[in-house]
């Protein structure tokens, strides 16, 4: 536990009133283990004598609510023993059970970047709720020279980093309320998450001219991305073993971000995942020329001399891949809006909203963990209705020729008619 000792020592001070108090001071462990001196000021020496029987009373008490266990008056901890707390507890790699690598990042550098500098000093105690949310409201940003407001998804990523680590700080019994939550509905910090600007989504034609200009890899990459929803860490993760060409499906078992391999984020992200015939015969285009084919390799491993002992072992950045490849072939073709990886997710998700899917159909295929109000009162989609919905947007980008083709197999052929 945070503190659990000790007797303590009692002296006095004199502050500017010219009042002489008594100060009792003690030590008390922190949650990294290292011991810190705490002090009160209990009271004028004039009216708690030396060794009178009312000042031992009161330091009798004192010392009995530092020994003991839970959210005491003396035994508070500050905002920044409990998030070193939180950090060794909730955002310590704890492997497929635990948070995944890119959350945990994200908490930490979001944690040290503004909670700590400006909170790190005070108890939780002190810690109020409508100070915490004036405080966002407040927060800049510079960019170029120009300073303007913290977007809202960035104060609302803050807010969510502390109420973490105050639920966190109340299971182990530090404190015994959340500020950031509040007591109940609507009594918490409150922050507008509103984009300021409606992301960018590619049009059927921007992707079919986008699909045309790419290289083999490129091109496979986008084509397996955009039709399946997939995050950019679970993308960079798949390995040849994670496909089953003769279902056609693959299996979505890790995220790899910043080339950490850890858990896909949510558990419905864990879900067998269809794949069109089309982006079928894309990826094994791709196989037969890649030099790394085991089934356990990454299929976007990277073959660049200056990986080293890395090379063929680890994927490419698809951050890279995106600047030096796919954004310069989009600006070659007059496609000039704000491209990412997740740019991809965003074109999926609205042509299927477009072509009228089942609602339930569109979370499946994207793979969240939950659906907002009415889309859980849906039926368990089915996965002939999650195939027609994928194969329709494919069609939509590339229209399919009337012939047969023989697609091969990482262990041999199938025949797929299109």
């Amino acid at each position: 536990m945070l503190a659990r000792y000790q007797n303590g020592c009692l002296q006095t001070t004199t502050r500017k009133d010219g009042v002489e108090r008594w100060q009792f001071r003690w030590l008390q462990k922190g949650a990294d283990g290292i011991s810190r001196e705490r002090k009160k000021t209990i009271g004028p020496v004039k009216d708690y004598p030396e060794n009178s029987k009312k000042l031992q009373d009161l330091l009798a008490g004192l010392r009995l609510n530092i020994n003991t266990d839970g959210p005491t008056e003396l035994t508070s901890i500050t905002m920044t023993e409990a998030v070193e707390h939180y950090k060794i507890h909730e955002l310590a790699d704890c492997g497929r059970d635990g948070k995944a690598y890119s959350t945990r990042n994200r908490k930490t550098l979001v944690l040290n970047r503004w909670v700590l500098p400006h909170w790190g000093k005070l108890e939780l105690r002190a810690i109020k709720t409508v100070a915490v949310e004036q405080w966002l409201k407040s927060l800049v940003t510079s960019k170029f020279g120009r300073r303007k407001l913290l977007a809202g998804g960035t104060r609302e990523k803050i807010r969510d980093a502390m109420g973490s680590v105050f639920n966190h700080a109340i299971r182990w019994e530090f404190t015994d309320r959340n500020p950031i939550a509040g007591v109940g509905k609507g009594s918490g910090v409150r922050v507008s998450a509103k984009r300021e600007r409606t992301p960018d989504i590619l049009e059927v034609e921007e992707m079919h001219l986008l699909l045309g200009a790419l290289g083999i890899r490129e091109k496979a990459m986008v084509f397996l991305d955009m039709p399946s929803g997939l995050r950019r860490g679970e993308l960079a993760g798949l390995k040849w073993e994670d496909f089953d060409f003769k279902n056609l499906h693959v299996s979505v078992t890790r995220s790899l971000v910043d080339q950490h391999v850890g858990p896909v984020k949510t558990e419905a992200s864990r879900k067998l995942m269809p794949i069109d015939e089309y982006v079928a015969h894309d990826l094994l285009a791709w196989y037969e020329v890649t030099p790394y084919k085991k089934p356990s390799d990454y299929v976007w491993a990277t073959d660049a001399n200056r990986a080293g002992a890395k090379r063929g072992k680890q994927p490419v950045w698809l951050s890279a891949v995106m600047r030096d490849y796919i954004q310069p072939a989009a600006r070659k073709l007059g496609i000039n809006k704000k491209m990412s990886w997740h740019t991809f997710r965003h074109t999926f998700s609205t042509l299927l909203k477009g072509n009228g899917e089942d609602v339930k159909v569109v979370q499946e295929l994207l793979r969240h963990s939950t659906a907002k109000m009415t889309l859980d009162t849906y039926t368990q989609a089915l996965s002939p209705q999650k195939r027609a919905a994928q194969s329709k947007v494919v069609g939509m980008i590339r229209s399919k020729p009337s012939c047969t083709v023989v697609v091969p197999r990482v262990s041999g052929e199938i025949p797929v008619t299109h």
